[in-house]
């Protein structure tokens, strides 16, 4: 039986722990009233990509090459054992994390990062079974290729579609004459089945020289993807140079452009390729944002939680440190509206949780998990 003295110690523990989590929950303003960021998690490093299970626990990449389980209450587990060599440079390292969609009966989870070998490194993705904190019979999926030295532009997200057909998207690698060369890994979108095969509906199948596993090409660097929740359709955003960040939907086999046009310049203010912005036979962005807000984490909102939010999109943005919220009226961007502008963090990931929140990653050396809502 607890005694008198013990209960008060109790109730004013509780109180605390409650007044500090709710100090430590913030308040923005917004078009639709106040929105409410509270922290989950802390303490990763430069975190990079986060998915759910399906118990409720989160898995969230650190990008010297570590991936984590998060407990719906955020804690965080020791690194699971199992995962990839990484080559953690520059902006290389771990990068985006997903599930497969049958995790239930697979146990599969998926990796990109750059993976170190002959001539440098690359974009590559592994894919092997969550078995309590390890992950074992991992396999290699998808290599970039050639490898190249640079340190820049790997991309990359992971996004299933409704087939359960994987896309990879990569970024240029800082070469400027891969994106629009079909033999190359560079700056492209591809798209392949979850044990690394070619689907047979691919655009580029059966031509020769082209790289059978590409959806669409001459993109610069791809860090956000999601899939349209009414139409099935992947949408992705990438980094320009100095201006020029693209929202696309990479229609199958299309040319988006990099570097030959481009709404942006070099960041010397030089032009870039042909210096034209349009060009026969290369598509336009369906939204683009100059001066660059360097495009991260993309998520649809397609919850019931926040009526106020449903069917916008959500872009995390790097350079900008906010989040920006896009209007659809079907594929066309109607209103935009920066949110969190003065949350001070480089968003790297935006995610909708299956409890109707916003999850964030803030890219930093001591990283967060926010979750975000309207008050």
């Amino acid at each position: 039986m607890k005694t008198p003295l013990a209960l008060a110690l109790m109730l004013a523990v509780g109180a605390c722990a409650a007044q500090t989590s709710a100090d430590a929950a913030r308040s923005f303003p917004s078009q639709h009233g106040p929105v409410q960021v509270q922290p989950v998690a802390g303490g990763l490093e430069h975190p990079w990509g986060l998915a759910f299970l399906p118990d409720g626990r989160m898995l969230v990449t650190e990008r010297p090459g570590r991936l984590r389980l998060v407990s719906a209450d955020g804690k965080l587990s020791g690194p699971l054992t199992g995962v990839p060599e990484v080559w953690a440079r520059g902006q290389g390292g771990l990068l985006d994390v997903a599930v497969d969609p049958d995790f239930a009966s697979t146990s599969l989870v998926y990796l990109s990062y750059s993976e170190p070998g002959e001539g440098g490194s690359g974009t590559a993705v592994a894919r092997g079974k969550l078995v309590g904190e390890a992950l074992e019979d991992v396999q290699v999926i998808f290599r970039q290729l050639p490898k190249l030295e640079a340190g820049q532009h790997f991309g990359s997200r992971l996004v299933f579609d409704r087939e359960g057909r994987l896309y990879v998207t990569t970024g240029d690698r800082g070469n400027w004459d891969f994106p629009q060369a079909l033999d190359k890994g560079q700056g492209k979108i591809f798209r392949i089945e979850r044990d690394g095969a070619i689907p047979a509906d691919n655009p580029f199948v059966g031509r020769e020289g082209a790289d059978p596993a590409i959806w669409s090409y001459g993109h610069r660097n791809v860090q956000g993807a999601a899939l349209h929740p009414d139409t099935g359709k992947l949408w992705q955003t990438e980094h320009g140079a100095r201006g020029g960040d693209e929202l696309n939907i990479p229609d199958p086999g299309k040319n988006y452009g990099w570097p030959v046009i481009t709404l942006g310049v070099n960041y010397s203010g030089a032009p870039i390729g042909s210096g034209k912005k349009e060009m026969e036979g290369m598509e336009q962005p369906m939204h683009q944002w100059t001066p660059s807000i360097a495009p991260s984490g993309l998520a649809f909102y397609d919850h019931d939680r926040f009526p106020a939010w449903k069917g916008d999109l959500f872009v995390g943005a790097l350079a900008f440190q906010r989040v920006v919220r896009l209007e659809l009226d079907g594929e066309k961007v109607v209103a935009e509206e920066p949110l969190l502008v003065d949350l001070g963090e480089r968003i790297r990931d935006v995610r909708q949780g299956p409890d109707g929140y916003l999850y964030l990653l803030t890219d930093d050396a001591k990283g967060q998990i926010l979750r975000v809502g309207l008050e």
